[in-house]
């Protein structure tokens, strides 16, 4: 949010330091002091823009509008995801999806499988609505199998995470190209190679790691199957089919806006209706309205629900996600109020001149931002921006464009903390306290950070040997 006629007149470092003192403030208070989460966090959002000089008269103003930005996104996708969920739940649905997998895979390999049917559903869904459609099955698996959350959760969270930082047609990789100039087509490419073995080094083995250290058991947030359903459960059929209408929904959404984009489409598509209509299909809330709706009726009904029970299933699941959703959302309020403080333009006066190679700049710049507001996007588009006059000064290859947009997407990725609305996101439906999402989630989102830098590095150095 800008505030109009104000300018920010503190510098980066004593900006910098505030930033990190409310960072610390937020961790003592919640921690030491087991203040809530949802206050804390106002509190801590509220004494920051004070401290940042921003004018008294606009600072409700700021929380509120980055409360209800978030919240925006946010509380249509964990609501909506929480009915899906719970009806694929409570129908039977997600034990059919866990026996089919461990039945392919193998019950020693069921943290695997989940991380792989996440890849493949993390491929147009964003992070958090996919991580919502997906964690049924995780904790279905989970309960059938037993361990902790973390063995089955971290390897499926993951993927959505690499997916979305790395691959077109996700936000972030496709506003960092524009930016460059890279060919989307290499960037996909080089975002898939990247993205795949991250993936199995940082979720998947770290998982499995994580899941023998702390044990935390798997969470009831979104209910339990019932037992009369799961002796006659639905058809696998049925169950994959409701779970892929969203990502099918999704898919064309995206693929119609890159056909329309490339010029593939008839000039003028963008403005007909069918085109506005089938893209209005594809927007994520709306794709997964028609998921519940397909499941209320398919998973619901035809296992005997009535009216009344399905209203009851759905009434339910939103209960024990309002948490989560008020606790985003004041996530979403502080990396609102670090970002209205300018925090991010100073920091990248500062550091526009680093006299450091064009890839590690871009890393180190978006990891910053990252770090200091919370926004992934925000850092990437940022540090794209900054970085793109000297991109294209610098005569790069198409692969070397390529490797640059995965760069600094890999920076903006990193120390998922705090100021993150993710953070909360996957903290509470872990049900983990935040200790535990720290040295798990945001050791989990670094370590994709700097695995997908390194491999983005050699494959720039491997594209600069090819001319």
């Amino acid at each position: 949010m800008t505030i109009e006629g104000w300018t920010q007149t503190l510098g980066a470092t004593p900006l910098l330091l505030i930033a990190l003192a409310a960072i610390v403030v937020l961790l003592v208070l919640i921690m030491k002091f087991k203040i809530h989460a949802f206050i804390s966090l106002i509190l801590v959002s509220l004494l920051t823009a004070f401290a940042t000089q921003i004018p008294t008269g606009k600072i409700v103003s700021v929380l509120t509008t980055g409360f209800g930005n978030t919240l925006a996104t946010v509380a249509l996708l964990v609501g909506l995801g929480a009915m899906l969920g719970r009806i694929v739940e409570q129908s039977g649905g997600a034990k059919v999806i866990a026996d089919k997998l461990i039945s392919i895979f193998g019950e020693n390999r069921a943290p695997f499988a989940l991380g792989v049917a996440s890849l493949i559903f993390g491929f147009p869904i964003f992070f958090d609505a996919g991580l919502v459609v997906m964690l049924p099955v995780v904790f279905s698996v989970g309960r059938r199998l037993g361990g902790s959350v973390l063995l089955y959760g971290l390897p499926a969270a993951g993927a959505f995470s690499v997916m979305h930082i790395f691959v077109p047609p996700h936000p972030g990789p496709v506003a960092a190209a524009e930016f460059f100039g890279a060919n989307a087509g290499y960037v996909l490419i080089l975002g898939l190679l990247i993205a795949i073995p991250t993936w199995y080094v940082t979720s998947y083995l770290f998982g499995l790691w994580a899941g023998k250290k702390w044990e935390f058991p798997i969470p009831t947030i979104l209910g339990e199957a019932d037992a009369e359903h799961e002796a006659n459960p639905p058809r696998f059929g049925a169950v994959i089919s409701i779970m892929l209408i969203p990502l099918l929904l999704i898919f064309l959404n995206t693929g119609l806006n890159s056909l329309a984009t490339a010029g593939v489409l008839p000039d003028g598509s963008k403005d007909q209706v069918w085109y506005q209509f089938l893209r209005a299909l594809g927007e994520t809330p709306v794709a997964l309205l028609i998921a519940v709706i397909a499941a209320a009726l398919v998973l619901g009904r035809k296992q005997g629900m009535s009216s009344t029970a399905i209203q009851q299933v759905m009434e339910q699941a939103l209960g024990p996600v309002c948490s989560v959703i008020l606790i985003t959302g004041a996530g979403g309020m502080f990396g609102s109020v670090l970002r209205t403080s300018g925090i991010g333009g100073a920091l990248s006066d500062v550091l526009g001149n680093m006299g450091i190679p064009l890839i590690l700049a871009g890393f180190i710049i978006a990891g910053i931002l990252r770090i200091a507001q919370g926004s992934a996007t925000v850092a990437l588009t940022t540090a794209a921006g900054l970085l793109a006059p000297g991109v294209a000064a610098a005569g790069l290859n198409e692969f070397q464009l390529a490797a640059m947009v995965i760069a600094v997407a890999a920076g903006s990725v990193i120390v998922s903390h705090v100021n993150d609305s993710g953070f909360w996101l996957v903290g509470r439906f872990f049900e983990l306290d935040v200790n535990t999402t720290l040295k798990t989630w945001t050791v989990l989102e670094t370590l994709i950070g700097v695995m997908g830098f390194i491999l983005a590095a050699v494959a720039f150095g491997l594209a600069s040997l090819g001319g």
